[in-house]
């Protein structure tokens, strides 16, 4: 008979010498932290973790957040100026697949994960219309997209999985959101964030956190015994990216 009482394990406890590259630390520039205290408070908070490391990832999208390199790299000199001993962070940038993306992309003025690894978003309401163009435009400068948090658009939520068979055919790696492990975004992306994993479609993982909240509530994640076969080996791949 199988025991209801299931041992549960920390997500935290894996994170040691892990990576975070995708979050909003850098302070003032977007939906992130506001400050350079704030920033230093959350590294802080990660550090509990036993996450020192860090390439912070700014929203980029040409409506509401223009960001270039001469917003993002002053900001990270701020956090830098106090970054506690033992830490280290660099910039890149979560860049909207838009048409700013494609003239930043023109200039060679995006800022990659590492090596050629650039990380992109899409709206929550949909695709844009020209998707396929956009991915052949960053493959075509020679970078490789890292979909931030595909588990988030709803609108790849029917149960072919072909749409993200597609992006896959077109060369997106999928980073998941920690906080999608539970129910923080709703119910039904919790559901596919596990779906994904369970096809063997996540190739990275990230906080994507803004705020102290989201760290505290990912620093209480538990995984059940099948949760975290799914997940060591994609936490082992986002530690390896770095090394």
């Amino acid at each position: 008979m199988l025991s209801i009482f299931q041992k549960k394990y920390f997500l935290v406890n894996l994170l040691e010498g892990f990576t975070d590259f995708h979050n909003h630390l850098l302070p003032g520039i977007d939906d992130g932290a506001n400050s350079a205290e704030d920033s230093i408070a959350m590294i802080k908070k990660f550090n509990e973790f036993g996450v020192t490391n860090f390439v912070a990832s700014p929203h980029v999208m040409g409506e509401f957040y223009p960001n270039t390199l001469d917003t993002i790299l002053p900001a990270l000199d701020k956090v830098k100026k106090n970054l506690p001993h033992g830490n280290s962070i660099k910039a890149a940038g979560e860049y909207m697949m838009d048409q700013y993306l494609i003239d930043q992309l023109e200039k060679d003025n995006v800022l990659n994960v590492i090596e050629n690894y650039v990380l992109v978003e899409m709206s929550y309401f949909q695709a844009p219309i020209n998707l396929a163009e956009i991915l052949f435009k960053i493959q075509n400068t020679n970078l490789k997209p890292i979909l931030a948090h595909p588990e988030r658009y709803a609108f790849y939520h029917d149960n072919s999985f072909e749409k993200y068979k597609d992006l896959k055919t077109r060369g997106c790696d999928f980073q998941l959101n920690m906080l999608s492990l539970t129910p923080h975004y709703g119910t039904g992306i919790q559901k596919k964030a596990f779906q994904l994993l369970e096809k063997g479609m996540i190739d990275f993982i990230s906080s994507d956190a803004h705020r102290m909240e989201h760290l505290e509530k990912i620093g209480n994640i538990k995984l059940n015994k099948k949760q975290l076969n799914l997940l060591e080996p994609i936490i082992e791949k986002s530690k390896a990216l770095f090394r």
